[in-house]
């Protein structure tokens, strides 16, 4: 993760793969599922729940289609 990022953003990150990870134990699945669901690395998809991962849109949409949510839902309890 680039040092640039703000504690804030570092929050942000964490909520958001905290999300992740719920959405994912909600289904049943591993890690290593999701990521192939999703078309991502398993360790790709560790990072991402650790919020150690600044994700780019593409891979929020593949998320997304793989836990049949909505992008939004994604970002639940990720605002400050």
């Amino acid at each position: 993760m680039s040092d640039r990022l703000t504690a804030d953003d570092k929050e942000q990150l964490r909520r958001f793969g905290q999300r992740i990870a719920e959405l994912r134990g909600q289904k049943g699945w591993s890690q290593e599922r999701l990521a192939l669901e999703s078309g991502l690395a398993r360790s790709y998809v560790g990072g991402i729940e650790r919020g150690q991962r600044n994700l780019a849109l593409i891979n929020i949409l593949r998320l997304a289609r793989a836990l049949a949510a909505s992008p939004a839902d994604l970002f639940a309890h990720c605002e400050a």
